[in-house]
């Protein structure tokens, strides 16, 4: 059974930064990519990155997060980062990670494309 379990999200102040986790279960990284999904109070859910997990080189980023978040993967831990820096408060919002077989392309986010989702974590930027 596949399951995805977001952590680290929590309160950080503007500027600040955090690192999400999403540890997956049941699942085979090995040629599948990995997308970050936020959703903000009152807004739809929007697309902030997509990393392919056998060419972590294929990614891509929502402008609104280039140059500030990275994805990463650790395959022995099954485990995949989201790394936000320079945190803003229009950040804030859930995030859910995702997962779908196959490598990132350049229109990676439409949801009804990914298969397995988790239950998201929250990130509130605040002072």
């Amino acid at each position: 059974q596949v399951q995805l379990v977001e952590s680290g999200g929590g309160l950080v102040r503007p500027g600040g930064s955090l690192r999400l986790s999403c540890t997956t279960y049941g699942v085979n990284l090995e040629y599948s990519r990995i997308g970050w999904f936020r959703q903000a109070p009152g807004k739809e859910r929007e697309g902030v990155s997509c990393i392919s997990s056998h060419d972590e080189e294929v990614s891509f980023y929502a402008d609104t997060v280039k140059g500030r978040f990275f994805s990463s993967i650790d395959d022995s831990r099954k485990t995949v980062y989201l790394e936000m820096n320079n945190l803003k408060s229009e950040d804030t919002a859930i995030y859910y990670c995702a997962i779908e077989s196959g490598f990132c392309r350049p229109i990676w986010d439409v949801e009804h494309e990914w298969t397995y989702w988790g239950r998201g974590t929250p990130v509130t930027v605040s002072s």
